[in-house]
């Protein structure tokens, strides 16, 4: 699922959160489903050798725990708020997206950064910031139109054409964002990021523990109300919240790997700290829209 041709748009339907992560080959992420139904997404994705385009869409709310490449310079362009983040290998943070979220975008790779002269170090204090600029929904809407013509083109297009102009375009989007944020915004958002960092490492690195409310605070290294500050700004949800969800994917996840001869509803229930099998699967269907039982028969 991750083998992409160079110079031609893949494109990927996907029933799972793990397939999702398996078509957007060279990032580290985790994914985990954040409100209820039958997860759908889709991946569009073209390699240009040295520069790469992604266009994601997912239908129901999902937690995203990511680092770009290292040593590339991403472009993604928030189809949601038309807003531009900047991201590079130390952007490795946690956040929730809506639900039917779309995302487009420019990845330029490490030997691509190098051999344009493009001084990430420069850009420090814009990434992962929301940079706005009226030409954000333009571009977006033109690349996803381009993707769509490409997938459907016969002929072989000029690759260095166009990753001229992805560079040229993204560079001039850059040069006119701004943020909405003022100083002490940046700053605040900055030590918010920092905390959710913190959180982020430990959940890619720690996917199957579990913690409570105040061990987790003592993981991101603040006190308890700051790590809820973050977590409003950065999810919308409270740090209970987000660790219930966690559990309730983490019991998917083993749910969907055992067959009912290897475990039981119930131990896979208290292997994630659910004392209360019968408000376990009424959580569990809430947000997978099936019982536990019938995930386990799967």
């Amino acid at each position: 699922m991750t083998t992409c041709n160079p110079l031609q748009v893949q494109a990927f339907n996907t029933a799972d959160v793990t397939e999702q992560i398996r078509a957007t080959p060279g990032w580290v992420q985790h994914y985990q489903q954040m409100s209820p139904g039958h997860f759908a997404g889709q991946i569009r994705y073209l390699d240009l050798e040295g520069v790469q385009v992604y266009e994601e869409q997912m239908n129901t709310r999902v937690e995203q725990t990511f680092s770009a490449p290292s040593g590339a310079l991403a472009f993604c362009f928030d189809r949601s708020d038309n807003a531009l983040y900047l991201l590079n290998e130390d952007s490795r943070n946690i956040w929730i997206t809506p639900e039917n979220y779309q995302e487009i975008a420019v990845v330029f790779g490490p030997e691509f950064v190098r051999q344009h002269g493009l001084e990430v170090a420069r850009l420090e204090g814009l990434f992962m910031a929301p940079l706005n600029c009226g030409q954000n929904a333009l571009f977006s809407r033109w690349l996803s139109s381009t993707l769509t013509k490409l997938s459907q083109a016969v002929d072989p297009f000029d690759k260095d054409s166009l990753t001229q102009q992805l560079l040229e375009d993204c560079l001039f989007i850059l040069d006119n964002a701004h943020t909405r944020l003022d100083r002490s915004g940046l700053q605040r958002r900055s030590e918010e990021r920092t905390i959710m960092k913190r959180v982020g490492e430990w959940a890619a690195d720690s996917p199957e523990d579990t913690v409570n409310l105040l061990e987790l605070s003592r993981v991101a290294g603040v006190p308890l109300r700051q790590l809820q500050q973050a977590f409003k700004a950065y999810t919308g949800m409270t740090p209970s919240h987000w660790l219930r969800l966690r559990r309730l994917n983490s019991a998917h996840r083993e749910l969907l790997k055992r067959r009912p001869t290897e475990t039981t509803v119930a131990e896979v229930a208290m292997h994630w700290s659910f004392w209360h099998l019968g408000r376990f699967s009424s959580s569990y269907r809430a947000l997978f829209k099936e019982l536990p039982s019938e995930t386990l028969k799967r």
